[in-house]
């Protein structure tokens, strides 16, 4: 199996984890119309300034997933 990446979108101020929640509902809708092979969302409230959504990629979709949706960051994603 491939390695895979946690791309991540940083969301701050007071509507952070709101606007972190919503973004995850078209992380998942980006997902399905691509038929991408992981199916790994969700969004973390870091404080009440600070949140953040992430979805995980193969690493062989990372770059095209990567120029289309323009995260923030992205880390090695470990389970």
């Amino acid at each position: 199996m491939s390695r895979k990446i946690k791309l991540i979108w940083d969301f701050r101020g007071p509507a952070s984890a709101k606007t972190a929640e919503h973004h995850e509902i078209h992380l998942k809708e980006f997902i399905q119309m691509e038929k991408l092979p992981l199916n790994i969302t969700g969004f973390e409230v870091i404080n009440e300034m600070f949140a953040i959504a992430f979805m995980v990629v193969a690493d062989e979709n990372m770059i095209s997933v990567r120029d289309a949706l323009k995260p923030h960051r992205g880390e090695i994603y470990e389970e």
